[in-house]
């Protein structure tokens, strides 16, 4: 008798979970909606429980091999630094973290790096939780900042560094702009991103756009851009020296889709620590979750990577003249 109880309680906890999926969607709004979902996701400390400091994918190598999620989401940040050649800058190296979550990666760049880290979020919530875990000797700073609008003087950073923050921008040029703004004369831009398939080479087919319409709506994305698109902003800025630098980590990420559903199986205690209410609220991201593993799996998202170092100022001011008469 028990078992069947404990069936239909779980029975009745997957159909809740669907309806709160199918008639909940967190949408695009405005910048708050955005600040609105990272406030509550932080509150009631679910993710922060599963997904660790690091509110972002792991590295698995290439070829992916087995790893603990948590490592894997530190492993990114070292292969991201290594990949950006961030790795040659000297101790003090000004950095601003662009949508910095509860600070995963800063504290990484200003322990094991020493960089000076300026973290930036649009989630008061996420800037209160990154102070709390971030020991006083770090030399990190965090602060609520729009990454379209950024309060920062021209040329402040030597490093500008974001991970998975572009789809909740709602004009990518803008945000190119702005990122590469910010950066002093030879400093390097470092991004990482969820991406679209470029929909000019190949335009999404009848089961795509569903579910992209879902990736976008659950989530608080207004879009995603393509690798090949967002570089190509990048370029227009008329800050770019040389080529913006690509590359596609799809292979080396795919399995923080599955990982991230599995650690509520592996970690039980989550149940007793955030009770039924908790996992009513974590089924309920599953659904996008395994959309997720779909959409990067057969290629209809790709996880690009951005590097692009920042011209000198009387450079810009000449392409961005340049852009301006084409147009």
């Amino acid at each position: 008798m028990s078992l069947f109880f404990a069936l239909g309680i779980l029975f009745i906890l997957l159909i809740a979970a669907i309806a709160l999926y199918l008639f909940t969607a967190r949408r695009y709004q405005s910048s708050d909606s955005v600040a609105n979902s990272y406030d509550q996701w932080t509150e009631d400390g679910i993710l922060e429980f599963y997904w660790g400091e690091h509110i972002h994918l792991g590295h698995y190598g290439s070829p992916p091999r087995r790893k603990d999620f948590l490592t894997a989401k530190s492993d990114f940040v070292h292969e991201m630094v290594r990949w950006g050649e961030l790795d040659k800058f000297p101790p003090g190296t000004t950095v601003l973290d662009v949508g910095c979550g509860i600070g995963g990666s800063s504290r990484i760049l200003a322990q094991d790096y020493r960089f000076a880290v300026t973290g930036i979020t649009i989630s008061p919530t996420q800037v209160l939780r990154a102070q709390q875990l971030t020991p006083k000797d770090l030399d990190v700073r965090f602060q609520v900042d729009d990454a379209m609008a950024m309060s920062f003087p021209d040329a402040s950073f030597d490093v500008v560094w974001s991970i998975e923050a572009g789809p909740h921008m709602p004009d990518k040029a803008i945000f190119a702009k702005e990122l590469m703004r910010v950066l002093k004369p030879g400093g390097v831009l470092v991004v990482a991103d969820w991406n679209q398939r470029d929909a000019r080479q190949k335009p999404l087919n009848f089961w795509e756009k569903p579910v992209m319409r879902q990736l976008l709506d659950q989530w608080s994305h207004p879009e995603f851009s393509s690798i090949e698109g967002f570089a190509e902003l990048l370029a227009e800025t008329g800050f770019v020296e040389g080529k913006v630098i690509t590359a596609d980590w799809t292979e080396p990420t795919l399995p923080s889709w599955i990982d991230s559903i599995w650690q509520g199986v592996a970690r039980p205690e989550g149940l007793v620590r955030f009770g039924l209410l908790g996992l009513l609220k974590s089924l309920r991201e599953v659904p996008t979750l395994l959309l997720m593993r779909l959409a990067f799996g057969t290629g209809l998202c790709r996880f690009g990577m951005f590097r692009a170092i920042r011209n000198n100022q009387e450079t810009a001011n000449e392409l961005q003249a340049v852009h301006a008469k084409a147009k």
